[in-house]
């Protein structure tokens, strides 16, 4: 697929995904939850690819709907439900994508693209940046799961002040709440995000897949099922070369390489 909507390249062991609808703030269109999928499953098959880093052209990380091509109506009951899921299908990919995700959220994330940013794995946001659910306050309805995952992350009265008040939080309150991992200031701030995904991508990717599953869906089952799921994952990664490796790297005082084997 060839992108219109979106940016894809890979470098360092990072694969970057840029909303590049600028001129709409990164509004999404079913186009680009299209795209993104495909770019989402671009990024899983490319074995070179160890993190995806999730970001905005322009001002904007992305706003969510774009409510201009919404007020022009035209679609049928059918189209406007598929375009719904489109969010649904893009937000499930992010939690089950077997790379771990860092949304960097250069500026405005309001609507599905809040929702898109807390579906992944670590958010990182600008100084001035700023995430918000407004949607209640315009009639409109939640979506991405952000149901489940938000009070997961900040507890359940947040959850309801995020969602009921609709307000805007900065990067600061994000971090302090639990919402968001790291704030870095505006100027050079795409580097910041970028130093941050590599250093995760230099962790080893299987090691990281497992956990990533586990940590995510750990709340789907019980102590007993997790300890069961652990004991697999550490059996699985003692015949990786990985795991070597890092044994290695360790009695030898040296960073690790890891190779995904």
């Amino acid at each position: 697929m060839t992108y219109d909507t979106i940016l894809y390249s890979l470098r360092d062991g990072v694969a970057e995904i840029r909303f590049n609808r600028p001129q709409r703030l990164n509004a999404v269109t079913p186009q680009l939850y299209a795209e993104l999928n495909d770019a989402l499953g671009r990024a899983e098959a490319e074995r070179d690819a160890r993190v995806v880093l999730l970001t905005g052209e322009g001002r904007a990380f992305c706003v969510g709907a774009d409510l201009k091509e919404h007020k022009a109506g035209g679609r049928s009951a059918f189209e406007r439900r598929q375009y719904l899921q489109g969010e649904q299908i893009v937000c499930k990919r992010l939690l089950r994508l077997g790379r771990p995700v860092v949304a960097a959220v250069n500026g405005y994330a309001l609507g599905a693209g809040a929702e898109m940013a807390i579906a992944s794995d670590f958010m990182v946001m600008a100084a001035s940046a700023q995430i918000g659910l407004p949607e209640i306050s315009i009639g409109n309805y939640l979506g991405g799961g952000v149901s489940w995952l938000l009070p997961r992350l900040v507890g359940l009265a947040k959850a309801r002040e995020l969602v009921f008040l609709g307000e805007r939080i900065k990067g600061e309150e994000a971090v302090r709440i639990g919402l968001a991992n790291r704030v870095f200031a505006d100027e050079g701030f795409l580097d910041a995000a970028r130093e941050f995904a590599r250093r995760i991508a230099a962790k080893a990717p299987l090691s990281m897949q497992l956990a990533k599953r586990h940590l995510n869906f750990a709340a789907e089952g019980t102590l007993d099922a997790a300890l069961a799921a652990e004991l697999e994952g550490m059996t699985f990664v003692a015949t990786t070369k990985d795991w070597q490796e890092g044994i290695d790297a360790f009695a030898e005082k040296r960073a690790p390489v890891f190779k995904g084997e």
